[in-house]
């Protein structure tokens, strides 16, 4: 895939990350704090993907994004560490909220886990701008 096409497909997922965030705050808004959580996590997922596409890289499952990111951008300091503490609390409930009966999740929860999704998205697009700025003008 050409560089162009990288920063484009990149692009189009942060652009599915701030909508999923926007969806977030209108569940959360309206009591459905289970389906918030859920696109909470989802703007995090694709945030992750925005900055793996640079690379050239496209998962198929959840936990290979997940490991990557960290790999490749954590672990080198490219981003914060508490930004790998925000995945494991937002898959961590995002899973509860989707695959347990009987898990009730408290409205505080949800508004930390959306402001944590928010400075996420915010942490991704700061770096991705200034990288497609690094990658264009070595093209």
């Amino acid at each position: 895939m050409e560089i162009k096409d990288k920063i484009s497909l990149s692009k189009v997922r942060l652009e599915y990350a701030k909508e999923a965030l926007k969806d977030a705050e209108l569940l959360l808004k309206n009591d459905s704090y289970k389906a918030s959580a859920n696109r909470s996590y989802y703007a995090i997922f694709h945030s992750m993907r925005a900055v793996l596409a640079l690379d050239g890289i496209d998962l198929k499952h959840h936990s290979g994004v997940i490991s990557e990111f960290r790999r490749l951008y954590i672990k080198t300091k490219n981003f914060p560490t508490e930004m790998s503490d925000i995945i494991t609390k937002l898959f961590k409930i995002r899973s509860d909220s989707d695959y347990k009966d009987f898990y009730i999740l408290p409205k505080q929860d949800v508004r930390d886990q959306f402001a944590n999704a928010g400075y996420f998205i915010k942490e991704t697009e700061k770096f991705l701008k200034k990288r497609y700025k690094e990658i264009l003008r070595k093209c």
